[in-house]
């Protein structure tokens, strides 16, 4: 039984637009995508250390092992499922509607792109590239 003061515990989830993310900013991030994939990847790891919410961060594919291998913990890095443009945003998509039939789940999808933010289930919450890269001091 749950009592006034027992919540059920809010499990957030980020679900973050990797390839958005790394390209917000003209830093020569075309020259070495995987490169950038994994500098990113590093520095939301090293957030996640700060933190106990789950971190879902999608490329498109194809993505270097060393990246995948960044996983660990509350942090799952993939690539998408399948090749081609928007690949990696279907499958935030996806994992935004497998995501939300559990109530007690908070998911925040991490993207600039409108049109990703435009097909999201309306529970999803998104935040904008740079809120996000401010949080992790990217």
């Amino acid at each position: 039984m749950v009592g006034p003061h027992h919540r059920p515990v809010l499990v957030v989830i980020y679900l973050v637009d990797g390839n958005n993310v790394y390209g917000s900013r003209p830093d020569g991030w075309w020259n070495n995508r995987q490169a950038a994939a994994e500098r990113l990847t590093q520095t939301v790891a090293e957030w996640c250390m700060t933190h106990e919410d789950e971190v879902v961060v999608v490329f498109d594919r194809p993505l270097d092992p060393s990246v995948i291998k960044l996983s660990g913990g509350n942090l799952t890095v993939c690539e998408s499922p399948r090749r081609g443009r928007n690949a990696a945003d279907a499958h935030i998509i996806d994992l935004a509607k497998t995501q939300r039939a559990n109530s007690n789940e908070r998911i925040i999808v991490v993207s600039s792109d409108k049109g990703l933010r435009a097909r999201l289930p309306e529970e999803a919450i998104t935040i904008g590239v740079g809120q996000f890269r401010r949080m992790i001091g990217y």
